[in-house]
């Protein structure tokens, strides 16, 4: 009986002995990743730099080479690391489509496919020229055209996951040098999986009916799963509209959707690396499905899987076998010409797209970080016996890791030392064209501005045709009670899944709401955001993270809010307290919106037809010459009618007004002053503007003549009612006669003289106002 019994515990623990030692190896991987990612990362290393160098260390390099660890890491194991590894790059790929910027990819995707193209290009040349000598250093017997094949992969690869993994986490994926490097990375992966293809199937007797036919069934699988998937997003986001978030179970079905249309492809002998990045691109953004796929896969994906996907890919190295100087020549080889490659390749690229030599060489560094593709065709090269030398295997393995564990810490020390390009360069409206890319930041306390706030970045846009990336960030105050008990928990945006009344509540569901309407109207995503934090430090998190997303103006809610009877009622004072911190703190331009039901909150409708009159104040100074370039673009949308109001004092004769019109000529005419460069500054926007919006009819200019700040007040009154919209800046607060006097007192000097006018009690305006700051290095040092 007792042997019968050890016969069944052995049988047994043959069977599930591998699933519980894997298990505990991912464990181990796991906890020394993290541990090298907190010793490198005051040193400024990506993680997944410290990834690889787990795996690296606990692989045959380093801790397997003893004989007890070897048998631990390797018994039983090897296939159940290929399917984890499997399974990690499909959802990482699948992720990267989720977050990729696509609208991005779609107008650059000349220039990242030249840069892509002539990188792989010339490393497949380099591939080419040194196979025979390869084959023959190596001992191989197998197909020269594979071994060719597969260094021409191993050359010109570019592992996409590192290359946007490294970006994030060295702050400049939001960069224009980022998104380019991310895109042009996707494309190489490409050509690396299409070649990847070519060899899984050289086993097989070339049939060109079999090629065509498993060509339709990928391309019917993808399509079905894409498909399939935007249907049930669709489905799921309208079947409770009350619901934050889907349910596990509703999630577990569209992943099911994906792995296993991942899984038939790489069963037909296709690689899913493509297709599962097409499902993730072509997934919807907007509502409930896309906004918790990215909560959720986000945190999944960057602490568990990401460790061990590149982990694995440090694991497969077996440095050992470099033990002699030939085999040490084979492998500097590879390393050296792919760099030449992708080093050449790029800059000869970047050449001809006049992209900037210190860009280009940054684009020819990042291209060359290697990643599993290599991994996966040397392994298919074995497996089906196309490649018959293990000794080529373990020396391009070696060469595969080797070279992202040099290119990892070249790239982090490359991105600190130009900073200059990578940095955080606020370029004002003021000197923006109006039709450059605009990235916005908008925040909302409530649910009440949430549609005066996606009105205006509608109107933001502007032209149809000018790309624009708006953020909405919903600013949740932490309570007193749980300062220090929920703080560390909440300050990563993956707490975002939690329905505690305390951060956002039923809030949440409201604005979700409204802006999954807007995206499914206007096609423009807004991407979400949540801050939990004290009002004392909220500010920090606001300025943070526009920088990190490279915004180029901040959209604050005014701290009152407008009553039934259209009178203006305080909120609560840490609103107001977080305002004036932002605009002390904020690296770019801030503005802050006086909600008082601004109208152009159904504008982003395409079947509105209503115009949509907006004031622009200009007084003089660098915020009103902001709040003009703001303008410009609002003024562009077909649904805005801009007139733009300057005050001039009466006793300035009009030849020196600064813009004269000579009926005659119909030219404009600028007054340059010697010894006012204020003047002339406001002098030169005006007449730009006024050349290029005013005579073509886009938009409208008018002056007013005051004497003080009296007169200046019952123009403004005069007009209340006209305009639905006010854009003012906020103004020095140096001596003005045109606003000196305008009203008794002021009650909120964070707005300006004129703004705090227009928000008064006393000054009964129907039209919403926005009060702009333009950024000075030195505003931390002025009296807000």
């Amino acid at each position: 009986m007792e042997e019968g019994s050890s016969d069944c515990f052995e049988r047994s623990g043959e069977f599930f002995n591998p699933v519980l030692t894997m298990g505990t190896q991912v464990s181990c991987l796991l906890v020394i990743s993290h541990f090298f990612q907190l010793l490198i990362k005051p040193f400024g290393q990506p993680a997944p730099l410290a990834q690889i160098l787990a795996g690296f260390v606990l692989g045959p390099s380093c801790l397997s080479h003893i004989d007890s660890v070897k048998a631990f890491f390797f018994y039983n194991s090897a296939d159940y690391y290929e399917t984890l590894a499997l399974y990690a790059r499909i959802i990482t790929m699948f992720l990267i489509g989720l977050e990729i910027d696509f609208p991005y990819l779609r107008r650059n995707l000349r220039v990242a496919s030249i840069i892509a193209c002539g990188s792989s290009f010339i490393c497949t040349i380099f591939a080419i020229a040194v196979t025979s000598f390869v084959y023959e250093e190596t001992g191989a017997q197998g197909s020269g055209v594979i071994m060719t094949l597969t260094l021409a992969i191993i050359l010109s690869n570019t592992a996409s996951p590192f290359v946007t993994r490294l970006a994030h986490d060295l702050k400049f994926a939001n960069t224009d040098l980022g998104r380019l490097a991310i895109s042009s990375s996707l494309i190489a992966d490409a050509y690396a999986v299409l070649l990847l293809i070519i060899i899984s199937r050289t086993k097989d007797e070339f049939r060109f009916s079999d090629w065509l036919l498993r060509g339709f069934l990928y391309l019917v699988i993808v399509v079905t799963a894409v498909f399939l998937n935007r249907y049930l997003a669709d489905w799921l986001n309208t079947r409770q509209r009350n619901q934050k978030y889907l349910k596990n179970t509703e999630l577990f079905v569209l992943i099911a959707i994906l792995f296993v249309s991942a899984t038939s492809l790489e069963t037909m002998g296709f690689s899913s690396i493509i297709a599962c990045f097409i499902v993730g691109a072509m997934f919807p953004r907007g509502g409930k499905a896309g906004r918790t796929l990215l909560i959720k896969l986000s945190y999944s994906v960057h602490n568990f899987v990401l460790p061990f996907y590149f982990g694995y890919s440090g694991f497969k190295a077996d440095v050992t076998h470099v033990n002699s100087f030939r085999n040490f020549a084979v492998v500097a080889m590879v390393i050296l010409l792919s760099i030449g490659g992708k080093v050449t390749g790029t800059l000869v690229a970047c050449l001809h797209l006049k992209i900037p030599l210190n860009e280009g060489v940054l684009l020819s560094f990042l291209m060359n970080l290697k990643g599993h593709v290599d991994l996966v065709a040397l392994t298919i090269g074995v497996e089906d016996k196309v490649i018959s030398s293990q000794l080529f295997y373990n020396l391009m393995t070696a060469a595969v890791v080797i070279n992202s564990l040099i290119w990892g810490p070249l790239i982090a020390f490359t991105v600190r030392r130009e900073s200059d390009i990578l940095g955080y360069k606020h370029i004002a409206f003021e000197f923006q064209c109006p039709e450059s890319e605009l990235k916005l930041l908008a925040c909302v306390h409530s649910p009440r501005p949430v549609a005066t706030m996606i009105g205006l970045i509608a109107t933001c846009k502007g032209s149809e045709n000018v790309a624009i990336t708006p953020y909405l960030m919903h600013l949740i105050e932490l309570p007193e009670k749980n300062k220090t008990k929920i703080l560390l928990y909440h300050q990563k945006e993956e707490d975002e899944l939690s329905d505690d009344e305390n951060y956002g509540g039923n809030d949440v569901v409201e604005i979700n709401e409204a802006v999954d309407i807007f995206c499914a109207e206007t096609g423009v995503m807004i991407h979400q955001a949540k801050v939990v934090a004290p009002y004392a430090n909220m500010y920090a998190d606001v300025c943070e993270f526009a920088e990190d997303a490279r915004a180029s103006i901040i959209i604050l809610p005014f701290h009152k809010h407008q009553r039934i009877d259209g009178k203006l009622e305080s909120g609560k004072e840490g609103i107001r307290i977080t305002n004036q911190k932002v605009l002390l703190h904020a690296k770019c331009t801030v503005a802050i919106l006086i909600d008082r039901g601004l109208t152009a909150g159904s504008m982003h409708t395409s079947g509105c037809g209503s115009l949509q009159h907006i004031a622009m104040l200009f007084f003089g100074g660098q915020d009103d010459r902001e709040a003009l370039g703001l303008s410009k673009r609002l003024g562009m949308h077909h649904h805005i009618n801009l007139t733009v109001i300057r005050f001039l004092h009466k006793s300035v004769p009009r030849e020196n007004i600064g813009i004269d019109i000579d009926p005659k000529e119909d030219d404009v005419l600028m007054a340059i002053s010697s010894h006012e460069s204020e003047a002339d500054a406001d002098n030169r926007v005006l007449t730009d503007f006024f050349n290029r919006f005013v005579t073509s009819g886009q938009a409208g200019y008018v002056m007013k003549h005051v004497e003080n700040g009296e007169e200046t007040a019952s123009a403004l009154k005069d007009m209340a009612d006209m305009y639905s919209m006010f854009i003012v800046g906020k103004g020095s607060r140096g001596h003005s006669t045109l606003t000196t006097g305008i009203s008794d007192w002021e009650e909120c000097p964070e707005l300006g003289r004129v703004g705090d006018f227009l928000a008064s009690p006393d000054f009964e305006l129907s039209g919403s106002v926005l009060i702009v700051q333009q950024y000075r290095p030195m505003n931390a040092d002025e009296d807000q």
